[in-house]
């Protein structure tokens, strides 16, 4: 079960990173209130699934989880740049994360 919330609370990561971008510094309050309650699932989740996963494990998940999200959802969605080498790269952090949870 702690995988399960961990791989969710990764995905809640992307949605805060990506709401506190179109926040305008907070001053927009949609953005703001999905970043606020994307953090706080998200961090729950994450302390959640740390009582019973290695921290250093857990964590490179969760910020590999969401660091490829949130770049996938900006080259869909916001017109960033995609290229055979920025694919190769993601592709590595996800090899890396998966790597680490099979070797748990």
């Amino acid at each position: 079960m702690a995988w399960v919330v961990l791989v969710v609370s990764g995905c809640m990561e992307a949605v805060w990173a990506t709401a506190l971008g179109r926040s305008d510094g907070f001053h927009r309050f949609g953005p703001t209130a999905v970043f606020v309650l994307g953090l706080l699932l998200s961090m729950a989740g994450l302390a959640y699934a740390l009582r019973t996963l290695p921290v250093g494990t857990g964590y490179a998940v969760w910020v590999g989880i969401g660091a490829v999200l949130t770049v996938a959802y900006g080259m869909v969605f916001d017109g960033e740049a995609v290229s055979p080498a920025r694919l190769l790269l993601l592709a590595g952090i996800v090899g890396c994360v998966v790597g680490l949870k099979v070797l748990h």
